[in-house]
Parts: structure tokens; C-alpha cells; sequence
């Protein structure tokens, strides 16, 4: 992007007298006060000296870092805005929070919401995991999680707040007034960002070569690769807090001005002796210039610090990677806290994916660190350190914390086991492992990619992982955004849909009365069976909530409406056949029983998740619904599949609020004093680009932002019956439900099914449960003689096979074969067989009504002489069909008799093995 340089020019820099430089070895342009700086002050261009630069302030804590930031944009005139959770809930594009401007994207940036205030400021907990792999290694450049500190304006058309002059001189007075940096230190360096589908020119603020701060002015939507202006220009800044830490501190990493004590525990904990001071302030000045991404520039920093601290490069190296894992377990620890902290169930898919990622990541590093530390302590640890000041979910949610960060400790290690078998078995059949694969195993197996280098080594095969593994896995998986969660698009012809977009806004009269059942309205648009009125009780489909059904009268002839979308805010009634145009008035009535059975779900299904979060935890999140007059389905994020009791106190508790005649309010409410009221629970089921939003609360039992249509009191619903619960996938629980008369229906067709069994196993359903108990016992009894019998037969079947054995070309073949039509006895006699002669070959003729199944497996040396793959296809060209693997095959003779099928075979086989050399007899 070719940016004009007056972008950057401002009266502040003439004020000030700061002049404009390139940087001698990156060529940026930057603004300085010192008329002989030739570098940009920011790494990679020059090492860490930010330790030298005077400053008047004392050593910050973070915390303390964090008030001063705050409090300096307080006094001047910025709102202090309370942080959002690193999961961004409010966001249908984003799984986790990774600036502070995401909390404003892209409802207010877009101009839809006004901010919460304006001018405002943030310190937003943020979570990066693009650079995940370099966490550690740079030494506190890098961070899965961080606070953003953000001091943000909103600049409409009519209304400016402050733009570049404001910022900038904000900027400059924060880090030499308030932090006493010598102004002639503190450097603008010329930038460019984008995020989030806005850009705009920036300034990175830089000291000592550590970057302190972004300013970016954001003026554009990036569309289709263009750059489009924004009615909102908006004032997006970006302070690193622990950078500021670090800064004040005058210590050698970043996570020793993060953590404190916190990291000596660790070392301690892990069994990693901290590496020597003068070793490590070596490798911290040259940190700066470290390009991670580089393998030479890695080589030439490890060897730098060794040769500054007068030490060995192979020790140095072995000292400074490991403390690199004590501080990438620090960095980790805290972020899965941060995580787990904020409601996040670890999954395959979505922000529990990354969570997984993450954990899987630390657990590497302990087991590569050789320590046997639990994962579980150190979160812990991080919880109660963090969670006494800033972060107080983690302390909250702190059984949930350990419990999780403990099962996905043993989850880990069970399918390592799995893991490690998978790459034997791909590579008996590959002869190198790609990326591909190497990302395949991990999302299968949560296998490492260093543990598959070490296992594919044994076996002679070398496989290349890449440094920044980590971060290529969490970008495919949506770390960066873009990754739309979920969407409803109308299934409607799309010339219809740019049709319905030159109408008004419908007027919902079933959100003022969802009790209205008839109403006249006048008509706007009739485009085949398409018809579009300016008002309807007729509610469309959404929120997972299935469309109304009924009739409509225009010109005096009824209608069947038989389906409902909406398009942006314009409802559209599909008919069940053409209306004639010209009429200009319309009546209409919904189909009331099959709506009110609908309306007793949807609020059950509310009622049902406000229980399931009181039994479970306030991780519980609504992962999918869907409520049909039949019944409903309610998906929630949860680490397991809850057991019988905690299903029976769910159902219980969601009764029980059902009975104590909860009123049931929809209001339309300000986004902004929604969320203040509420929080981010409000968005269960989506997320409304709107100012202002529909909120449905029963009491204090739920509150969600909802389109559907409720009952006025929760009494209504009658009960509620859990019909089905399953596991969907990894981390997603499905609950299915009935509500109401649908309860009753269900009971009766349970009473039926009962009465069923009852006649079946004799007597009436009173004592069925008796009878059954008994059959279960005779049935047990009966399989255990079956199965001493089994055992006689196959003895016996084997002891014929091996008494007669036939010979190809020195190939022992023998054959089974018996009236018994139990196909499992054939294979336990071939396994048998197999072990006991690993050099013969075993065929299994199982009688069937249609003909004769054959089975042929070859022992484990007889398979290196005969590739049984190559026998089933000379056996399907003789009308044999089947298939199977080179030691086993599967194949059906229809029409033929054993005796015949045996000849076919054996004359195949002899074939095959005399075709690869030599003679036989059989």
C-alpha cells in the first residue's frame, strides 16, 4: 500500500521540532527529536537499550502499569470502559478477543452502534496465537496473552472527537510526562495496519528499541482488496502494558517483570535452574534483533550471547532453551487460565480447538523439559495469582479450571498412545509425512509433530517440522479470525431476495402480541407465491425457532402460507400457490396450536439452559437449538457427557422453575446498556447487528437477547421432559426435550412401548421389570455355555484343519469348513491357526443362504510370500466378490457350493504362487 507521506506530517512534530528520518537498515521513515538517530529505535534494526534510557518513574508492577495508563487517559477526558472476556462472544467472526478494537468491531467502527462512550479507554486481556512458537524464545517480544491498553475516539460525519494531532500528542506526554522518558528517546515510526477488515495509517512509538505502543487511524474498510472510506474514522490505539512493566523495570525478559516471583516458582516446579545472570542479559539485548522465523538468525543469537558471556555456544544454547520453556510455560499457563477462566471448553472445533492447542503445546513442553510437573498446578497457580487482581473469572471459575486443565492432562497422554500407533500404520504405507499429515495426526491424535519426527526416525524415515507449527495449526483453525461461527440465510431464490430489499421494515406484530392469532394488514408486494405485507403475526424463521403456518385471504380467496423467512427486516410469506395481483388489503391467521406448542418450547429450551448452567457450571454455553412443535434440542458446551443424576437434577431444576411461575418479559433495550446490565450471556444464540436489541428474561433465571416467540409466564410451559442426551462432539453435549401436551404425548407412547415388551415377555407392564431381569439372567447363563461349546467346536475345527493340511509350492494351506453356519467360530479357528503356524495359509468356508463367504488370511511370514490382495482379484474374475488387505481377505461365492468355491480358490492360489516361480501340488 503506497501511503502519501503527508499522511504523517503534523502540526505537533513542527511544534515540537521533531525532524523525519529513514532508517539506515530498514529504510522506514520516522520522526525523532534527536537530529543524529539513523535507526527507527525498533527492533530488528537495532538491540535492546531501553534499559539505558533515563526515566523518572518507578518500577511498575503490571497491575500498577495498568492504573497508570488508565488513569492518565482518565484525567484526560477518556471514559474507563470495563474489559470484555477473551472470548469474543459478541463477535459472529472472531473466536477470541486479540485487541482491544475487537470490542468495538464491527458494530460500532461500522457506524451501526454508538460506542459505549467517546472518547474511552481500555486495558483489554488479549490472546495472539500466531506467534505461538516464538513464545519464550524471543524473550518477552512474544505473547499468547497480553493487555492491550486502549484509548479509543469515534469520529462521525458530524461529530469530531480528536484524530492524528490529539493522539499523537497524547501519546507523547503519556511516556514523557507521566513515565519521564526523555522526549528526545521517544521515536513515531511511519506504519501501515489492517485488522478486522479496516485499515489506515499508523505509528509505532518506539524507545530503546522496544515498541511501546501502536497508533493506528482507521479510515477504510478493506473490501475484495479495496480500500473503501469509512463514515467513522476511528482512533485505534494499542499500549503494551507488560512492555510498559518491562520498560520500568530494568530486568532482563518480560516474564520477569510479568510474573515475579511467580517465576522462580516455576523454575523451581519444573526443575529448571535459572541460567546465569550474565548469560542472560546477553541474550536479552540481543533479543531485539532476533528474527525467530529465521534458523541462521536463531544459530547467530544463541552463539552472540555465548560468546558475550564467555561461555560455550552448545551450553549457553542448552541453558537458554530451557529457561525459554519455563517462560513459554508461564506465558501458556496463564493464557489457559485466561481461557478456561472465560467459559471455554476444550474441543475440536472453534475457541475450544485453540484452548486444546494451547494446553497440548504446555504439556509438550513439560514432558521435552524431562520434568514430571503437573499442568494442573501450574494453571492453578497462575488462577490465584492472576485472580486477585485483574482477572477475577479465574478465581470464580477455579474447580472448572482445574478440573478440565486435569482431564485434558490425561486425554494427552491416552491418545498419545493412539498417536504414536497411527504413524507406524501411515507409514507402512507412505513413504514420507507432509505437513498435511503431520497436522492430520495432531487434530486426530493430539500428537506432537517432535514426538512423530522421533517415532518416524526409528522407523529411517526423516520428517521436517516446521518452527512455527503451532501457529500455522491455530491460524487454519480461525486464531486469526475470520472464521464465521454461525449464520441463518433464507432458502430463498436470490432474485427474490434483491426483490424483498427495496421494501420497509415489516412491523412484527407477533414480538407486540405472540398471542395475536388473526390481523389485517395491507400489501406491499406480490412477486409469484411470494407475498410481502406491512405487518404480520406470522413469525419467520430464526433463532432457531421454526416458521408459523396458516392461512391468508386476499381478494376474497384463502391462501396457505406454508413457509416464513425474513431478509434483513422485511418478512416474506410463501404461499401454496400464485395470488392474483391488484389486491391491496390482506387478512391472515396463524395456525395457533402448532405456535403455541412452539412458544412453550422456545422457553423451555431457555429454562432448560438456565438449569443446566446452575448443575454444570457457568462454562455451560449455548452451542445450537432448534425448537419445532414437536420438540426441541438444546447444544451446550460441556467437557463430558453429564451423568444420569446430573440429567435428573437438570430436568428437576428446570420443573421446578417452571412451577414457581417465573414471568416471562421481552423488552427492547440499548446495545450498550443491555450488555452493562446483563454481560455477554445475551448472546446464546447470535449476535444482532443492531443498536438496540430484544431482550427475553424469565426473572433471574435467564436472560438472552432473542428474536423468537415465549410464553408470558413460565408456568405456561406445563413441564418438561429430557427425552435424549448425547454427546454431539468433543466439548458439545445435545439435549433433546418435549414441552407441555408434548410431554403427555410422549409419556403415552413410552406407556405403549412398555406394554409391548410387557406382552412380548408375558405378564402385564407391572411386572415387566421382573420378567426382564430374568431373561437377562437366563440369557447371561446361556452365553456362558455357548461359549465353553464355541470353544470345544473351534478346538475341534482346528485339530481337522491341522490334521489335513494341504501344500502349494511348500505353502501350507489349511481349510475350514463345517455346517455350522456361526461365521465367528470360522475366524477365531483361522486366528488360532494363524498364531500357531505363522508361515501357513488359513481358508474359512462360511455357508450362507445366498452361497459360501470365504475368508483367507495368511500368517505373519506366509503374507511376506503372498500378497492376498492379488488372490482376491484373480478370484473376482471369476465371479468372487470381496476384498480386504494383504494378510486378510473377505469374499462372497454366490451360487456355488463349499466344494466349489474351495476348488476355485485353491486353483487361484496355485496360480499366484507358482506364477512368482516354481511348481506345487495340492
Amino acid at each position: 500500500m503506497h501511503v502519501d507521506p503527508k499522511e504523517y506530517e503534523l502540526e505537533f512534530f513542527k511544534e515540537k521540532g521533531f525532524i523525519r528520518r529513514r532508517c539506515r537498515i530498514g529504510g522506514e521513515y520516522f520522526w525523532t527529536l534527536n537530529p543524529e538517530q539513523e535507526h527507527c529505535n525498533d527492533a530488528p534494526c537495532v538491540e535492546y537499550y531501553f534499559w539505558d534510557v533515563p526515566k523518572r518513574s518507578t518500577d511498575l508492577s503490571v497491575a500498577e502499569a495498568r492504573r497508570k495508563f488508565l488513569r492518565f487517559f482518565e484525567r484526560n477526558g477518556h471514559e474507563i470502559i470495563e474489559p470484555r472476556p477473551v472470548v469474543a462472544r459478541w463477535r459472529e467472526d472472531l473466536y477470541l478477543t486479540i485487541a482491544s478494537i475487537v470490542v468495538f468491531q464491527p458494530h460500532v467502527t461500522s457506524g451501526i452502534v454508538p460506542p459505549p462512550a467517546n472518547p474511552l479507554v481500555i486495558v483489554q486481556p488479549s490472546i495472539r496465537l500466531e506467534d505461538i512458537d516464538n513464545v519464550g524464545l524471543t524473550l518477552g517480544r512474544h505473547l499468547t496473552s497480553f493487555e492491550m491498553g486502549g484509548h479509543h475516539a469515534f469520529n462521525y460525519p458530524d461529530k469530531r472527537v480528536y484524530w492524528k494531532e490529539e493522539t499523537v500528542r497524547l501519546a507523547f506526554e503519556f511516556f514523557t510526562e507521566e513515565l519521564g522518558i526523555p522526549p528526545e528517546h521517544v521515536t513515531f515510526k511511519e506504519s501501515w495496519w489492517e485488522g478486522g477488515g479496516n485499515a489506515g495509517p499508523s505509528f509505532e512509538v518506539t524507545v530503546g528499541g522496544l515498541e511501546l505502543a501502536t497508533l493506528v487511524f482507521m479510515k477504510y474498510r478493506v473490501v475484495d482488496g479495496r480500500y473503501e472510506p469509512i463514515p467513522v474514522k476511528v482512533v485505534d490505539t494499542g499500549y503494551g502494558i507488560e512492555r510498559i512493566a518491562w520498560f520500568t523495570q530494568r530486568v532482563p525478559t518480560a516474564f520477569h517483570a510479568i510474573y515475579g516471583s511467580l517465576l522462580e516458582d516455576f523454575h523451581k516446579l519444573l526443575g529448571v535452574e535459572p541460567p546465569p545472570s550474565k548469560l542472560l542479559w546477553a541474550a536479552a539485548r540481543d533479543a531485539g534483533r532476533l528474527d525467530p522465523e529465521d534458523p541462521e538468525s536463531v544459530r547467530r543469537f544463541y552463539e552472540r550471547a555465548a560468546r558475550d558471556a564467555g561461555m560455550e555456544p552448545r551450553e549457553a544454547e542448552e541453558l537458554l532453551r530451557r529457561a525459554a520453556a519455563v517462560y513459554a510455560l508461564l506465558d501458556h499457563s496463564k493464557t489457559i487460565a485466561l481461557m478456561l477462566g472465560d467459559g471455554i471448553v476444550p474441543s475440536n472445533t472453534g475457541e475450544g480447538y485453540l484452548a486444546r492447542l494451547v494446553i497440548r503445546r504446555a504439556l509438550r513442553l513439560i514432558r521435552r523439559l524431562g520434568s514430571d510437573a503437573s499442568l494442573v498446578e501450574l494453571v492453578e497457580r497462575q488462577a490465584r495469582f492472576w485472580g486477585r487482581d485483574y482477572y477475577p473469572r479465574m478465581l470464580e471459575n477455579l474447580d472448572y479450571i482445574v478440573k478440565v486443565t486435569r482431564l485434558e492432562e490425561e486425554r494427552f497422554d491416552r491418545s498419545i498412545e493412539r498417536g504414536l500407533r497411527e504413524v507406524a500404520r501411515l507409514l507402512r504405507r507412505k513413504k514420507s509425512l507432509s505437513l498435511d499429515d503431520l497436522i492430520l495426526l495432531y487434530d486426530s491424535h493430539g500428537l506432537p509433530p517432535d514426538m512423530v519426527a522421533e517415532a518416524a526416525a526409528k522407523l529411517g524415515v526423516r520428517v521436517h517440522v516446521p518452527h512455527n507449527f503451532y501457529a500455522i495449526v491455530a491460524r487454519r483453525h480461525g486464531a486469526g479470525g475470520g472464521v464465521a461461527r454461525r449464520s441463518e440465510k433464507p432458502s430463498l431464490p436470490e432474485d427474490v431476495v434483491e426483490w424483498l430489499r427495496g421494501f420497509p421494515e415489516t412491523v412484527r406484530l407477533f414480538h407486540e402480541d405472540p398471542y395475536m392469532r388473526e390481523f389485517t394488514a395491507r400489501v406491499l408486494g406480490v412477486k409469484g407465491v411470494y407475498l410481502v405485507l406491512d405487518r404480520t403475526a406470522f413469525y419467520p424463521t430464526g433463532g432457531g425457532q421454526l416458521h408459523d403456518t396458516g392461512v391468508v385471504r386476499l381478494c376474497g380467496e384463502e391462501y396457505r402460507v406454508v413457509r416464513v423467512e425474513k431478509v434483513d427486516g422485511v418478512i416474506v410469506h410463501v404461499l401454496d400457490r400464485e395470488p392474483p395481483g391488484g389486491c391491496s388489503e390482506a387478512w391472515g391467521r396463524i395456525d395457533w396450536e402448532r405456535r403455541y406448542r412452539l412458544m412453550r418450547h422456545h422457553t423451555a429450551v431457555h429454562v432448560l439452559l438456565g438449569a443446566a448452567r446452575r448443575v454444570l457450571g457457568n462454562h455451560v454455553w449455548q452451542a445450537g437449538a432448534e425448537k419445532t412443535p414437536e420438540k426441541a434440542r438444546l447444544d451446550i458446551t460441556h467437557y463430558e457427557l453429564p451423568s444420569s443424576e446430573e440429567v435428573r437434577r437438570i430436568e428437576e431444576l428446570a420443573n421446578k422453575a417452571i412451577l414457581e411461575r417465573i414471568p416471562v418479559e421481552a423488552r427492547i433495550m440499548d446495545r450498550n446498556e443491555a450488555e452493562k446490565v446483563y454481560g455477554f450471556r445475551l448472546y446464546q444464540g447470535g449476535v444482532p447487528m443492531s443498536a438496540k436489541i430484544r431482550v427475553l428474561r424469565i426473572g433471574d433465571w435467564d436472560v438472552e437477547a432473542c428474536f423468537g416467540t415465549h410464553v408470558s409466564n413460565s408456568a405456561e410451559i406445563g413441564s418438561v421432559k429430557i427425552t435424549r442426551v448425547e454427546k454431539l462432539q468433543d466439548g458439545v453435549v445435545r439435549f433433546e426435550l418435549v414441552a407441555g401436551s408434548e410431554v403427555a404425548r410422549y409419556a403415552s407412547e413410552l406407556e405403549s412401548r412398555l406394554n409391548n415388551i410387557a406382552r412380548m415377555v408375558g405378564g402385564g407392564a407391572a411386572d415387566v421389570e421382573k420378567r426382564v431381569e430374568k431373561l437377562i439372567r437366563d440369557y447371561n447363563k446361556t452365553r456362558q455355555s455357548v461359549n465353553i461349546l464355541s470353544k470345544y467346536v473351534v478346538k475341534d475345527m482346528v485339530e481337522k484343519a491341522k490334521s489335513s493340511p494341504l501344500a502349494i509350492d511348500g505353502l501350507r494351506v489349511y481349510v475350514l469348513r463345517d455346517d455350522i453356519p456361526l461365521r465367528e467360530l470360522y475366524q477365531e479357528a483361522a486366528k488360532q491357526l494363524s498364531l500357531e503356524d505363522p508361515e501357513g495359509v488359513t481358508v474359512a468356508l462360511v455357508p450362507v443362504e445366498q452361497g459360501v463367504v470365504v475368508e483367507v488370511g495368511a500368517g505373519s511370514k506366509a503374507s511376506e510370500r503372498v500378497d492376498l490382495r492379488q488372490l482376491a482379484r484373480l478370484l473376482a474374475s471369476r465371479g468372487f466378490r470381496g476384498g480386504g488387505k494383504p494378510s486378510h481377505v473377505t469374499m462372497m461365492a454366490r451360487g456355488l457350493s463349499a466344494e466349489e468355491a474351495l476348488d476355485a480358490l485353491l486353483s487361484a492360489l496355485r496360480s499366484l504362487v507358482e506364477g512368482k516361480g516354481g511348481s506345487g501340488t495340492g
